[in-house]
């Protein structure tokens, strides 16, 4: 061995046993200290109860987050009329916050939608089952996400009948049909469309 390799030997010695005096472990890794990539959280705040009444009636829509459809807290208005026009109301109302720009929170959170602005929702037609909603545009030419996020939010609300179901129908002469928001279609809303069986008039 050289005089050299004699002399720096002792040297890394002392090296590795002055870090481990301090804490420090020695590593041949190189270390990122990067900040950690951000993740989705699909959580937001609690909502203060007394304040979001004050401005509204309370309801949850469903968005998207991540691959799932998620409850989200919103208030719509609604004034006080008869059961049967209050239902449409609150099914517009609802339709309308689906379409609403997320919050910023909600933005941050990880939350989107892919209901369109500009759709509105009416009540039955003549010979229509008397809970029927009818969509400006047909449930058929919504995206797979859309419809997932209609049917999970009209079907939890007061705009249905409460038993986890809701019957749509567009605007032409398409049969209705009523849909159901099961596990699967808020857990794979792009992938499994909400089952669906056909109505008969009421």
């Amino acid at each position: 061995m050289t005089v050299r390799r004699l002399l720096t030997v002792p040297f890394f010695v002392g090296m590795a046993a002055l870090l481990a005096g301090c804490g420090i472990r020695s590593t041949e890794v190189p270390t990122d200290f990067g900040a950690a990539p951000s993740k989705v959280q699909c959580s937001l705040p609690e909502p203060e109860v007394a304040a979001q009444a004050s401005r509204g009636l309370p309801v949850q829509v469903f968005l998207l987050c991540g691959s799932s459809l998620v409850a989200v807290d919103r208030t719509v208005r609604v004034p006080d009329t008869a059961d049967s026009q209050r239902r449409v109301l609150v099914a517009q109302g609802l339709l309308d916050q689906l379409a609403a720009t997320p919050s910023a929170s909600e933005k941050e959170a990880g939350y989107t939608t892919d209901v369109r602005g500009g759709m509105t929702v009416g009540g039955p037609r003549a010979g229509d089952p008397e809970d029927t909603l009818r969509l400006s545009t047909p449930p058929g030419d919504l995206t797979s996400f859309a419809l997932a996020q209609v049917v999970c939010t009209f079907s939890d609300s007061a705009a249905a009948q409460g038993d986890g179901s809701v019957i749509l129908g567009g605007p032409g002469r398409e049969p209705l049909r009523r849909y159901e928001c099961t596990d699967e279609v808020r857990s794979r809303p792009g992938t499994t469309q909400p089952p669906s069986s056909g109505v008969t008039g009421g």
